[in-house]
């Protein structure tokens, strides 16, 4: 039996290795493989029950020394026979469909070690112990755990999952079910959250020191749906220190985490959306809707832009600019800014005084951002035609006064409009600007044809093509003698180098700069309306005038002279006038005279009407009712121009067309579209269906 007398080494390191694979080599060639097969089978078997019983004998921490040991032993001899039996692996085994020596080898020591009833459930218990220590905080040796379960990843990946994985996710699920109510029950929500964080990392470290990198996404689906899942809700609703808490204070490390764990869960992301959505809705709609917050536009806007910036920093710090959140929060702001139908007119109100000059601290840089920032909002409103109404009515009272930070600021603003809603929208801005050229153009032609007005007092005419500029139906007034022969001289001038026009003055329009000489010869320059000076240049002529020869003299209409005698009489450092009786209101029995105790430690003295005001209510709906009015032609080219394109549609398609070409300038009414529909069937553009009565056609 010479033939055998290999195996009798026992694993024992074989001097004479050339010989004994040699040996191996003749009685595979001689056709005896299946002895050697069997005998090896055999000799490893008997050899692994010695091996298992010096194991389970192991004691404590020994035991798992032990069966590393004594794996690196059978690694090493695993290696040296199937160097041996290298011939029988490469032709008996595979002819005879024989397990491979070193897959052989693995087998028996599953077999006959791993799945051995004394070693099994002690090797699971002690591993599964060592995890749990490590989760308390003791220190554990991770290189022989690493060498463990390597070893049961070497022995297939059933034996892995079977013997190892599927009982620690088990036990892993139980620890942190647990863990979780306990910190649910004594933690704030931020708290919570850094605790989870920290268990989430903990196993993700875990499986790169010692486990299978393919149980990564187990082991965090237990942690994440024992910790988030399971308590989410609970989470983000946590009195004084949930979501909305966290949105409040501003606590945007918090909120990043929370949008880190709960993305990595079903509808994590979703239930934060939607509790934030809520609170921005509830939140907005108390901040329009505040008739205090209301008493001031600008300030109105400016909260409006600093809840924006808000919420702009909790995307981009905390949500990582999701495009969702970012969506959800536009959505939320559109909804709550369009509650206010007074939202158009205030932010062309915040516009105005932020375009005006004179602002305190604010440079054409800080003017540039603020107006990118105002443009956000502008795309948010659903009246973008009712803001233009105001915008051009503001507009046209900064460019007639000269009171902007900068025709580059205020050209901007226009170039930012158009791209946002087309030429047709800023055609008529930007009409105004070409009016202002030609008009300066004008007054050069015109001193230049009149230079015996050089010494006397000086007009400047702006020449307002009508259409373009937000005038007002013509009001008398009565102009000083010297300023009507000039205004006459100009009207000769205009209208004979231009042929097929028509000159109508617009004074409540209008400025003029005074000298003044109050009781003890201070001088002073006077800004003030045209209306103003009509008024004071009376009292060259006159110490004391009341209210009704002062009507009578200029014809200004009442509410505009009781504003101007306001703004000269009753506002403190402004009081060029003086009335009697005193009070802060103007009435038809008052009397007024020159203030000669008049001082400013200023030259020139603006003598204003309050500019960037909130009109009134008849005025809001004369607003409204021109806006109303305007948008009929639109509505009905839109309902034009789609019939002409699908020459038959219905009543229902219709509207959701015309609705949807116009979005971009209003929310067009239903309402106001079918009234347009009638109009067209009367003028012969459109006619019924004679048996469909909701069916149109498009008459060419």
């Amino acid at each position: 039996m010479w033939k055998f007398a290999w195996v009798s080494c026992r694993y024992h390191w074989i001097d004479d290795y050339g010989s004994n694979m040699w040996n191996a080599y003749n009685m595979v060639l001689h056709k005896f493989g299946d002895k050697l097969y069997s005998g090896l089978v055999t000799t490893m078997t008997s050899h692994l029950k010695e091996i298992s019983k010096s194991i389970e004998d192991a004691q404590g921490g020994l035991f798992l020394e032990e069966l590393n040991r004594k794996w690196n032993d059978h690694n090493k001899a695993l290696q040296m026979i199937r160097d041996i039996l290298m011939y029988m692996d490469r032709t008996y085994i595979p002819s005879s469909q024989k397990t491979p020596v070193h897959e052989l080898g693995l087998n028996l020591w599953r077999d006959s070690i791993i799945h051995s009833s004394k070693i099994q459930t002690r090797l699971l218990n002690t591993v599964l112990e060592l995890v749990r220590r490590e989760r308390t905080g003791e220190v554990i040796n991770r290189g022989l755990m690493r060498n463990l379960i390597k070893m049961l990843m070497d022995l297939g990946s059933s034996v892995y999952e079977e013997d190892f994985e599927r009982p620690f996710l088990e036990v892993s699920a139980e620890f942190y079910g647990a863990e979780s109510q306990n910190f649910i029950e004594c933690c704030d929500c931020g708290d919570y959250l850094k605790k989870a964080e920290r268990r989430l990392n903990e196993e993700m470290e875990r499986v790169t020191h010692y486990l299978d990198a393919k149980s990564e996404t187990k082991i965090t689906s237990v942690v994440e749906k024992e910790m988030i899942t399971n308590h989410m809700m609970r989470l983000i609703h946590m009195e004084n220190s949930g979501l909305v808490n966290m949105l409040l204070d501003d606590k945007y490390e918090d909120m990043g985490r929370m949008y880190a764990l709960f993305r990595r869960v079903p509808n994590g992301l979703l239930r934060i959306r939607e509790v934030m959505t809520s609170h921005i809705r509830e939140t907005g709609k108390q901040l329009v809707t505040d008739l205090e917050r209301l008493k001031d536009p600008v300030e109105f806007v400016q909260r409006l832009l600093d809840e924006k910036d808000k919420y702009d920093n909790v995307n981009n710090l905390s949500f990582n600019n999701d495009k969702t959140f970012q969506n959800a929060l536009n959505s939320s702001f559109e909804y709550f800014i369009n509650l206010n139908p007074r939202s158009p007119e205030f932010i062309s109100l915040f516009v105005d005084d932020k375009l005006r000059k004179g602002l305190k601290g604010v440079s054409e840089e800080d003017v540039e951002v603020i107006l990118d920032k105002v443009m956000m909002l502008f795309r948010y409103l659903q009246e973008k035609d009712v803001f233009e109404k105001y915008y051009k009515q503001h507009l046209a009272k900064r460019l007639l006064s000269g009171k902007t930070v900068s025709d580059d600021a205020e050209r901007s603003l226009i170039v930012k409009l158009k791209t946002e809603c087309g030429y047709q929208f800023t055609s008529k801005l930007e009409g105004m600007f070409t009016d202002m050229k030609t008009s300066q153009d004008t007054m050069q032609g015109f001193y230049a044809n009149h230079h015996e007005l050089e010494d006397g007092p000086t007009l400047t005419v702006q020449v307002l093509t009508t259409g373009s500029w937000p005038t007002q139906p013509t009001v008398t007034c009565n102009l000083p003698a010297e300023m009507s022969a000039l205004c006459e001289k100009f009207r000769a001038y205009y209208l004979g180098t231009h042929t097929g026009r028509r000159l109508s003055w617009q004074t409540n329009m209008g400025t003029a700069d005074l000298k003044a000489i109050f009781g003890k010869g201070q001088k002073h320059e006077l800004n003030v309306s045209t209306y103003q000076m009509c008024v004071l240049m009376l009292f060259n002529n006159a110490d004391r005038l009341n209210y009704k020869e002062i009507e009578q003299a200029t014809e200004i209409p009442a509410s505009d002279l009781k504003r101007c005698l306001q703004s000269m009489a009753c506002v403190k450092g402004k009081n060029v006038l003086r009335k009697e009786p005193m009070s802060k209101d103007i009435s038809e029995d008052d009397t007024f005279f020159v203030n000669d105790k008049f001082t400013s430690k200023f030259y020139k003295v603006k003598i204003g009407t309050v500019v960037a005001q909130k009109e009134s209510e008849p005025e809001k709906q004369e607003t409204r009712q021109r806006v109303e009015e305007d948008r009929k032609p639109q509505i009905e080219a839109a309902i034009v121009r789609i019939m002409k394109s699908r020459r038959q549609l219905d009543h229902n398609n219709i509207i959701a067309e015309v609705t949807k070409q116009l979005q971009s300038r209003f929310l067009a009414n239903p309402t106001e579209i079918k009234k347009r529909i009638e109009s067209l069937i009367e003028r012969d553009f459109l006619e019924r269906d004679n048996n469909d009565r909701r069916l149109y056609r498009y008459l060419a």
